[in-house]
């Protein structure tokens, strides 16, 4: 069977579910779960014979009953009707106790397959493939499929976790990761940047064995507190050659913020979680559910705050090892709230090279309202002068128009930026804006005009809005609308968080 004839008949499976009311996050995790478990069994044969140990079904104590039949994929490929849902659903709850990939793969699991027909079904389709022979390339390609299908589905909310590829992929490229070296995104969603730094590694570079056992195993860390996303992430790197079926995960549940875990890392990649304040809802005395801010009171931050960008941008700057470099996805309130966001940006500044601003444009992200920018910056040791000498931008919002769907950003439209950037030797750039020609995109601000500027606000555009002036060009209507949309969205997400504060402040 031909690669494009897997994916489509996988595809198709996912329609015929849809109909029955299982959506593409619910059928996703299946998949999940029974590829991992076809593979395992792959594994166990020759010419692998891997002795990957699966328990007999266990009970609700979690303790293996010793008549049961084991909790693999060649017992549950032999039921048929009513036995096999039973038995699938034992066996989830079962493999969610074991330890390692395998406990983190199946926490929280649970069958969202309810007709035992069309999950014999999906498992036939698993079970013709040999999953373990096949390109990793392509192996990664029908999942990544999976993810992004389930990113655009926005009744499930996946789309947060779902970074745009282009934009992963534009950032690694001016990162320019090394062999070698360690990885880590404190916020991991499905794993988006570990794949693109890992094709980066492997394109660029002549392996030799030591660095190909390093990329494999040693190179990439993550957090991600959502189980499902985790479970995904998990798959997403298994599928894609990185890490050992039955070796330790290097996701962790934990949320990346609570603490300084110690480890320093040579790169972070990251598109921290939307929404700008952190916190945690509970039931008070009265029975009435309170939503609570949370800030982080960690030794290492230089500012203690609700805002869950800002303590993300503190929490990745400690991260990195000196000289260690970090490409982040930020909202736009990072770069010129006031307060803590003010004293946030001076320590980042003069404690690190912040070298490189991306302005992004709306409508290249799932979820609505989201105005974001990268922040490229490097690390530094200890100094009386302020390490950044020059902040470069790249203004990729004014007169750009996407949407998802429709007009999706793709890589060849940041082509002039990754070339402007010159990740070889970024103390080399020539900028494109002048006084002759306004309509460069690429300009820098020195350290004394910003830190000038009211809050030493990065907010910075210098491009004139064509739309203001040019009426009989303007962007066809769908992107209009959708440009209106994210622009209320973003301005109602405002005012919920000055509403969130003054009732705060109030009570």
């Amino acid at each position: 069977m031909t690669d494009s004839s897997i994916i489509s008949k996988i595809w198709n499976l996912a329609n015929v579910l849809r109909d029955d009311g299982v959506g593409y996050g619910d059928y996703l995790e299946q998949i999940t779960y029974l590829l991992f478990l076809k593979m395992a069994d792959e594994l166990n044969k020759p010419p692998y014979n891997k002795g990957l140990v699966f328990p007999k079904l266990k009970d609700v104590e979690g303790n293996e009953v010793t008549e049961a039949e084991i909790a693999n994929w060649e017992t549950l490929s032999s039921k048929r009707g009513a036995e096999l849902e039973s038995f699938y659903s034992q066996l989830l709850r079962t493999l969610s106790t074991e330890k390692g990939t395998l406990g983190q793969i199946f926490t929280k699991s649970q069958n969202k397959i309810q007709d035992p027909a069309k999950l014999l079904k999906v498992i036939n389709l698993i079970d013709k493939e040999d999953w373990s022979m096949m390109g990793a390339d392509i192996k990664g390609k029908i999942y990544e499929g999976l993810l992004e299908k389930n990113a655009e589905d926005t009744k499930s909310g996946a789309g947060q976790y779902f970074t745009p590829r282009a934009l992963i992929k534009t950032m690694v490229a001016c990162v320019q990761p090394k062999p070698l070296k360690t990885i880590v995104d404190p916020a991991c969603g499905t794993g988006g940047f570990f794949l693109a730094a890992y094709d980066w590694i492997v394109d660029n570079n002549k392996l030799d064995r030591e660095e190909k056992e390093f990329l494999k195993n040693k190179t990439f860390y993550g957090n991600e507190i959502v189980a499902n996303t985790r479970r995904m992430c998990l798959m997403n790197m298994y599928l894609h050659n990185i890490g050992e079926i039955d070796g330790e995960s290097f996701i962790n549940p934990n949320d990346a913020l609570i603490s300084d875990d110690g480890e320093r890392y040579d790169y972070v990649l990251a598109n921290p979680p939307f929404g700008k304040k952190s916190s945690m809802t509970f039931t008070n005395e009265q029975g009435e559910i309170v939503k609570e801010d949370l800030s982080y009171n960690r030794q290492d931050f230089w500012e203690t705050t609700s805002n869950k960008q800002l303590n993300f941008l503190q929490h990745i700057k400690t991260q990195l090892k000196i000289n260690g470099e970090a490409a982040v996805v930020l909202p736009d309130n990072v770069l010129f709230e006031g307060g803590a966001g003010e004293e946030v940006r001076k320590q980042l500044m003069k404690t690190a090279e912040l070298h490189t601003i991306l302005r992004l444009p709306t409508g290249i992200f799932y979820a609505q309202g989201v105005k974001a920018n990268v922040l490229f910056f490097n690390n530094k040791p200890a100094s009386k002068e302020a390490w950044t000498k020059d902040i470069w931008f790249y203004d990729y919002r004014t007169n750009v128009h996407h949407t998802p769907k429709k007009n999706p950003m793709r890589q060849e439209h940041l082509s002039e930026f990754i070339e402007l950037y010159n990740g070889s030797n970024i103390n080399k750039r020539a900028a494109t804006w002048s006084e002759e020609n306004e309509e460069g995109r690429w300009r820098k601000y020195s350290y004394d005009e910003i830190i000038a500027r009211d809050k030493t606000s990065l907010d910075i555009f210098w491009l004139k809005d064509k739309s203001l002036t040019d009426l009989d060009n303007l962007p066809d209507p769908d992107i209009l609308a959708s440009e209106i949309i994210d622009n209320l969205e973003s301005g109602l997400n405002s005012f919920k968080e000055i509403m969130e504060t003054i009732n705060g402040e109030t009570e």
